[in-house]
């Protein structure tokens, strides 16, 4: 029974994106080294996941796979235009920093693998709520994963110098965001590894799966 009462919660703790799914972790990597960065990454691919998903929900079913698939992405890119262009107007150097990476939002895995094998299988209203929850799990790894690396890197919170006693500039390139993910990942299985685990010696009815 908590299988079905928390499976639309799965994106932002059971099953996160980044974390667990190991999905749509170039721009954390590239752009998650500021929280000015971090923002408009996460304003692009909240909007333009939701909405595309969203449309693309009323998609007839019966339509090849593939026809579907090029649907959604054709979708993606139209919801991507008027995206991008506000973000040009909120974060316009940020926005021309982040280059090929923002553009890389319109086809995110949420968006054209995991609407069939998740999001459409479900009724709207669930579908809604879980899919929000999903976007969540990428929006809190990606700001953390900048406040993380702002701060040990270049010493600032925000853009706000901080007294901070240890710089590690290795932090602020791609491969240190790779290896902070890293860590981050490898402490968040283990995490939910040991409470399904805890779970499952209890003799409840909590998801022991580990996919």
């Amino acid at each position: 029974m908590n299988n079905k009462k928390n499976s639309v919660f799965d994106g932002l703790i059971g099953d996160n994106t980044v974390l667990s799914g190991l999905m749509v972790i170039s721009p954390v990597i590239v752009c998650g080294d500021t929280i000015g960065n971090a923002l408009a990454v996460i304003y692009a691919f909240s909007a333009i996941t939701f909405l595309s998903v969203l449309i693309n929900s009323f998609v007839p079913k019966k339509l090849p796979y593939t026809v579907k698939i090029i649907i959604y992405t054709l979708v993606s890119s139209v919801v991507y235009i008027p995206v991008r262009s506000a973000a040009s107007h909120f974060f316009p150097e940020i926005v021309e920093r982040l280059g090929i990476y923002f553009m890389l939002l319109a086809v995110n895995s949420l968006i054209v693998v995991q609407s069939e094998a998740r999001f459409f299988k479900m009724k709207r209203g669930k579908m809604i709520l879980s899919l929000i929850f999903f976007i969540l799990g990428f929006d809190v790894v990606m700001l953390i994963t900048a406040f993380v690396r702002e701060l040990l890197s270049y010493g600032t919170i925000n853009g706000r110098i901080v007294d901070a006693d240890m710089l590690i500039s290795g932090l602020g390139m791609p491969f240190g965001g790779f290896i902070l993910l890293g860590i981050f990942c490898g402490i968040y299985r283990g995490i939910r590894a040991a409470v399904r685990h805890e779970n499952n010696s209890g003799g409840g009815d909590g998801d022991v799966s580990d996919s």
